[in-house]
């Protein structure tokens, strides 16, 4: 138990430049390298300018953060916390996360429709910008994640398949021949005859600020209410449409891209007041 009475003295911003370049050299995703920065400033907000820290002060710190963020947020915090002492030779001051009961409804107020989305691909249709309407379209027809976009390509799309290759995983991606016509139908009226389809002005891949961005602007005209639109809520929305239909969950990993079929159930809940409803349907009460 000696190292409880360790002590570790760091450079907040030396720290923190060389924590960020190991995990470039990880090869971790971006937004995940950004989510990481931001957690450990807060850990830095925590420490209120004295970095000399034990495991005492780790454990401080988790029961700092339990009042003012909810259990999900304090997890990926520590997760966060836990790979920055790691990288610093610190891992035996790792802590547990929170044990968080699973959820088995989904929030009512983010679950979107068929008719919502329609009406939020209408609605970026009458601002013309036929770009984000087929973003939409794809993401919802495929299950796509928003940073498998970028493998859209003239080339792919023309086999009808979406074939990646992302951090040592491989997964294809099916496209519908309409939806196939569909965007070789807008790669050609744009002047796009090989590589990404989906660009910006500056011809770089559309990523997830931008298209998030995009697609935030349509809620009033859209008559959608702005906590449904996100670019993630596409994939679940594919998702519960797919297992509707064909009942199929192991399916619907394989097309997911899951390895875990406890993940896949988290896209196929139901709301609340769905559940209800087959409860009441059951008709054991007299």
């Amino acid at each position: 138990m000696d190292y409880v009475y360790e002590k570790f003295n760091f450079n907040p911003e030396e720290a923190l430049s060389d924590f960020q370049k190991y995990l470039y050299e990880r090869e971790n995703a971006r937004a995940t390298i950004s989510k990481y920065m931001t957690d450990i400033r807060t850990f830095y907000k925590y420490l209120d300018g004295h970095y000399e820290i034990d495991k005492k002060c780790i454990v401080s710190y988790k029961e700092w953060l339990y009042p003012k963020y909810e259990a999900t947020s304090i997890n990926s915090m520590l997760v966060a916390l836990n790979q920055f002492l790691d990288f610093f030779g610190y891992g035996k001051w790792k802590v547990k996360r929170l044990k968080v009961q699973k959820q088995i409804f989904i929030p009512e107020a983010k679950e979107m429709t068929k008719q919502e989305y329609k009406r939020l691909l209408e609605a970026a249709r009458s601002r013309q910008n036929y770009q984000l309407a087929m973003s939409i379209e794809t993401l919802a027809a495929t299950g796509a994640r928003v940073s498998e976009l970028v493998f859209f390509t003239v080339e792919r799309v023309k086999k009808g398949t979406i074939a990646i290759s992302n951090k040592g995983k491989h997964r294809t991606i099916l496209i519908s021949d309409v939806l196939k016509n569909k965007l070789l139908y807008y790669a050609a009226k744009n002047g796009i005859t090989q590589g990404c389809i989906f660009i910006t002005r500056n011809g770089r891949p559309k990523d997830r600020s931008n298209l998030w961005r995009e697609m935030k602007a349509l809620w009033k005209i859209s008559n959608v209410q702005e906590q449904k639109i996100f670019p993630h809520n596409l994939r679940h929305l594919f998702a519960r449409s797919y297992y509707k239909l064909t009942n199929d969950i192991a399916g619907l990993a394989d097309l997911l891209g899951h390895s875990s079929m406890d993940v896949t159930r988290i896209y196929t809940a139901n709301t609340e007041q769905n559940y209800r409803k087959q409860i009441q349907r059951l008709g054991l009460v007299a």
